[in-house]
């Protein structure tokens, strides 16, 4: 994106960016701060894109968007995660048909894989000649994990704002062994998940996603459980919203998919036993 677009989208309509995030249920932000914003512009104006053109992304564009993840904050500045720049054509059909990730992966120009990165610190560790028992510990995995995820979305933040999109991709921890088998990870890192990069496809229709009202998920003081009330509302919204987009579903129902039983893992049931084998036990 240029300077002339980065300008553009501030002064793009907070109150219909906010509307078409959250429907009748969208906040109002009257502050002048607020509404000139063309970063919270731009964080509203998110959406997941899954078709990209053939426009090439630069090595600087990947650069600086890593240089954002780098700015990102770190758990006692460990900086426990790493990044894999994935362009070759056969690398990327093999996280296809080897490791499971989406099939659309295999058009994105290039693929971001982040590493929950214990191996950096247990390579200084020994240099010294020093234990790194502390990596065997569940609060060890979660840094790592934690830490690479806030470092992929300055990342995604930086790519926005640069005209490219982006898509995450949890599909790759569907055979976490075969994708640290590609990249040749050494003991004690994992593949978090990947980010697809690339140009928006103009013809792609995909637009601003509805989520939960505000009330839902933002509390005070105390944690307010969701009501049936809240549910339905949102139902009727992503329904209407993937009607749009050519598959009228709701949104509770993936839920309890997703939750009723280990078949709504997809294979990742056995994710104790992939990070106990990339040597993150998390005891």
């Amino acid at each position: 994106m240029t300077e002339s677009t980065a300008s553009a989208r501030g002064n793009l309509d907070i109150d219909a960016l906010l509307h078409a995030r959250y429907g009748d249920a969208a906040p109002a932000l009257t502050e002048s701060a607020l509404r000139d914003s063309a970063t919270l512009a731009g964080l509203l104006h998110h959406h997941t894109v899954r078709h990209f053109t053939d426009a090439p992304v630069s090595d600087q564009a990947i650069t600086a968007m890593l240089a954002a993840a780098q700015s990102a904050a770190s758990s006692s500045n460990l900086q426990l995660w790493s990044v894999v720049e994935i362009r070759d054509a056969a690398t990327m059909r093999a996280l296809v048909d080897e490791v499971g990730t989406s099939t659309f992966v295999a058009d994105a120009p290039v693929i971001l894989l982040f590493i929950a990165d214990w191996a950096r610190a247990s390579a200084i560790a020994a240099a010294e000649g020093a234990a790194d028992e502390a990596a065997d510990y569940l609060e060890s995995t979660l840094v790592a994990f934690v830490d690479a995820a806030l470092a992929a979305q300055n990342a995604v933040v930086a790519a926005e704002s640069l005209g490219l999109g982006t898509c995450y991709l949890g599909s790759v921890r569907n055979n976490p062994e075969r994708a640290a088998e590609l990249i040749g990870l050494p003991d004690r890192a994992m593949v978090a998940f990947g980010l697809a990069v690339g140009y928006p496809d103009p013809t792609d229709t995909a637009g601003i996603k509805p989520r939960l009202a505000p009330s839902v998920v933002h509390s005070r003081e105390r944690y307010c459980p969701i009501t049936d009330a809240d549910v339905a509302a949102y139902d009727a919204e992503i329904a209407a919203y993937h009607a749009s987009q050519g598959r009228p579903t709701g949104w509770s129902r993936a839920v309890i998919r997703r939750v009723k039983d280990a078949a709504g893992l997809n294979g990742r049931d056995r994710m104790r036993a992939w990070l106990t084998g990339r040597g993150m036990p998390s005891n």
